[in-house]
C-alpha cells in the first residue's frame, strides 16, 4: 500500500505520522474494498455474547461467503433449514501499520447457510483460504442490510 499518499504521510524528520482525514465510504466502494480482501471479522452471538472470529471470505455480487468447517462453532449458528437467518456482522480492513493509512468496512446483515451443492463447488473453487482445511462443505451467506465504510487519508 506505498502509493504516493501513503509515502507523504510520514514526515521523514521527525518520523511523525501527518494528520488524518476520515472519509465516509459509499456502499458501492465499500463493497469493492471489501471484495479486495480475502480475509476478515464475522460478529455473532455465542451463548447470548459476542463473539468475534477470523474467516474467510468472498463476494457473491453483494453477499459476502464466509466459508464454514465441520464442528466450527459458526457452523452451529444457523441451522441448515432456518430460512430467517441470524444476524451477524462483518468487518475487514486495510490500514498500513507505518502511516496508519488505508480503510475499514462493516456490513450487518442476515446470514443464512448455504444448502446449494452446485454454490458451493462454486465457491470452493474460488475461496483463497488461509488457513488449508479439508474440502469446503458448508457456508454462510450474509446479505447486507447496512454498509459502511471508512476511508483513512492524508
Amino acid at each position: 500500500m506505498k502509493d504516493e499518499a501513503t509515502r507523504h504521510a510520514v514526515d521523514d524528520r521527525r518520523g511523525a505520522v501527518a494528520p488524518r482525514r476520515m472519509a465516509q465510504l459509499d456502499r458501492a466502494e465499500a463493497l469493492r474494498l471489501l471484495a479486495s480482501v480475502s480475509l476478515g471479522r464475522i460478529v455473532f452471538t455465542q451463548h447470548a455474547l459476542p463473539a468475534v472470529r477470523p474467516v474467510n471470505h468472498l463476494m457473491d455480487g453483494d453477499d459476502v461467503i464466509v466459508q464454514l468447517h465441520d464442528g466450527a462453532t459458526l457452523a452451529s449458528i444457523v441451522a441448515p433449514t432456518d430460512a430467517t437467518g441470524v444476524v451477524v456482522a462483518y468487518e475487514a480492513d486495510v490500514i498500513d501499520p507505518e502511516t496508519h493509512i488505508g480503510w475499514s468496512v462493516v456490513v450487518t446483515g442476515y446470514a443464512r447457510r448455504v444448502t446449494d451443492d452446485g454454490e458451493l463447488a462454486r465457491y470452493a473453487a474460488r475461496m483463497r483460504p488461509w488457513v488449508q482445511h479439508p474440502a469446503m462443505n458448508a457456508a454462510l451467506r450474509i446479505r447486507p442490510d447496512l454498509v459502511t465504510g471508512l476511508q483513512l487519508t492524508t
